[in-house]
């Protein structure tokens, strides 16, 4: 009896598991289901994320190229007017205008040229009897000083240097006292 009844419980345990088998199927078939749709909606998104950053980086390179291409835009507008202003100097000395009135002139766009540089944070470095320094200075020749309390300083300015708010942009040129 013992090997009649092993086989009929094997018999009866196959049965359950067949009857069983449909059953998981059908629930292993909407576990796939719903696994495979959130696989296509996660990658749908993938897809679209990865679309909006490719647009997010070209936006930005092309934002970045425009203000490197227009950078100077503001400048270049406020240097119309000293433009102008040379211009009508030109046409005063062709004219034949008195001498007084040109350099005048010549004055008054120097002036402004000199407050526009100043709006625009460029300063000029003064360098004239001032110790020489060369984090601001390039010394072009040194000459024997013309008095001994110029030694080491600076004797004649050759090019103005300037600063742009704190930074050299141009190093005065210089000749220093031994």
């Amino acid at each position: 009896m013992t090997g009649k009844t092993k086989s009929s419980k094997e018999a009866a345990t196959k049965k359950k598991s067949a009857k069983q088998s449909p059953r998981k199927s059908i629930s292993d078939e909407k576990i796939i289901e719903s696994l495979e749709l959130k696989l296509k909606e996660k990658e749908d998104r993938y897809l679209r994320l990865s679309a909006e950053f490719d647009n997010f980086r070209k936006r930005t390179l092309r934002e970045k190229s425009d203000l490197i291409k227009f950078a100077g835009e503001e400048i270049l507008v406020d240097l119309l007017p000293v433009m102008d202003n040379f211009e009508r100097a030109l046409q005063s000395v062709s004219e034949g205008n008195d001498q007084q009135s040109v350099t005048d002139g010549i004055k008054f766009i120097y002036t402004k040229f000199s407050d526009f540089l100043e709006q625009k944070g460029v300063q000029e470095i003064d360098s004239l009897n001032k110790y020489f320094d060369t984090d601001c200075h390039e010394a072009i020749t040194k000459i024997k000083a013309p008095e001994k309390k110029l030694k080491g300083k600076v004797v004649d300015v050759i090019e103005k240097g300037y600063l742009l708010n704190g930074k050299v942009i141009r190093y005065s040129k210089v000749i220093v006292g031994e």
